[in-house]
């Protein structure tokens, strides 16, 4: 008896593998037709936009442009159906002029992909979202979350404002830290109260909960390590609130979390977590490791004054616990008066 449910056992073993085999050829062939189909369309507007482009001119909504629009529209409609409306007719002509390069075009994103992107004005923040689309495989969704949380405009503000100009035209930037910090970052996905006071360890428990949309909004890179980390200083026990590992920087993230105003003793604590990852934690091939102190409110001028002025391995960044409008962001960031980072 033994015997026959051994073999009974081997046949089923062997039937769900030849099975996954043959369901993964299907999966594979689907994709691929996706994949072409997609390619193809894109390809097709990018032409039909382009054709307009060159029949209209400057203006498609003068008297001249607009008669080709309707007749290419109502003829279109009747023979391929819905899809060639005015409206989309204008889009393929915008997506054109904003990728006016055919070889720039990417068959890793969708037409819905360009659609969001040709509605960023600034070709370096236009490119930037295309590129970063395509290496974090941003669905269209996310992608229009990133566009609306203004993600380029939060990481260059970041960053030392002189340096913006001549970092923004790096379409591969290095591997620095300071590429992967934003302030602020937008965790609207936790769905904290916007004026209520909440704990430390709620907020905590919301970022394990909404773990993958955490680690889209921290950037590319990102693996989970540990939550409440402990570690032992002669008997004393010190806890860190998330741990993670950038494997494009090749080194420790630590994040502490600050539901109040950020204090000098955090970030004198922070430093002892960083001194401590990078004596008793780090591998071989490691970079030193990274401590991030996500707050409430903080005074620069504390942080600037607090850390070593050769400081690079520990930042303190704002957070908000909901999706700011336009204007928020833009006063975040104090971004008036800086119009080459408008969208």
């Amino acid at each position: 008896m033994k015997s026959d449910q051994k073999i009974l056992e081997k046949i089923d073993l062997n039937e769900n593998h030849v099975y996954n085999s043959v369901r993964g050829f299907v999966v594979e062939a689907r994709q691929q037709i996706y994949k072409s189909v997609n390619e193809a369309m894109v390809l097709a507007y990018w032409n039909i936009g382009k054709t307009i482009y060159e029949a209209c001119g400057e203006s498609d909504r003068a008297a001249y442009g607009q008669r080709i629009l309707n007749y290419i529209s109502e003829n279109m409609t009747k023979e391929f159906g819905s899809g060639f409306t005015v409206r989309n007719l204008r889009n393929m002509r915008q997506f054109y002029l904003a990728f006016p390069k055919r070889h720039a075009l990417r068959a890793e994103l969708s037409w819905t992909h360009y659609r969001l992107l040709i509605s960023v004005s600034n070709e370096d923040a236009r490119n930037f979202y295309a590129n970063e689309a395509v290496k974090s495989g941003w669905s269209s969704r996310q992608l229009e979350r990133q566009i609306n949380t203004m993600y380029y405009q939060r990481i260059l503000a970041s960053r030392d404002k002189e340096s913006v100009e001549e970092e923004i035209q790096k379409t591969e930037p290095k591997p620095e830290y300071e590429h992967i910090i934003k302030d602020p970052y937008v965790l609207e996905f936790l769905d904290l109260p916007k004026n209520e006071h909440f704990y430390e360890s709620d907020m905590e428990q919301a970022l394990i909960d909404h773990l993958q949309k955490f680690m889209m909004e921290m950037g590319r890179g990102f693996s989970f390590v540990a939550r409440q980390q402990h570690f032992n200083v002669d008997g004393r026990h010190f806890y860190i609130d998330l741990v993670f590992y950038n494997y494009i920087l090749k080194c420790f993230v630590l994040v502490d979390l600050k539901t109040g105003d950020l204090t000098h003793q955090d970030l004198g604590q922070m430093q002892m977590y960083v001194n401590y990852y990078t004596r008793e934690m780090m591998n071989e091939g490691d970079n030193p490791p990274i401590g991030l102190l996500l707050c409430a409110t903080k005074s620069d001028t504390l942080v600037r004054m607090t850390l070593p002025e050769d400081n690079k391995q520990i930042y303190a960044a704002k957070y908000m616990p909901y999706m700011p409008t336009e204007e928020e962001l833009r006063r975040e960031l104090n971004l008036d008066g800086f119009k080459k980072l408008s969208l």
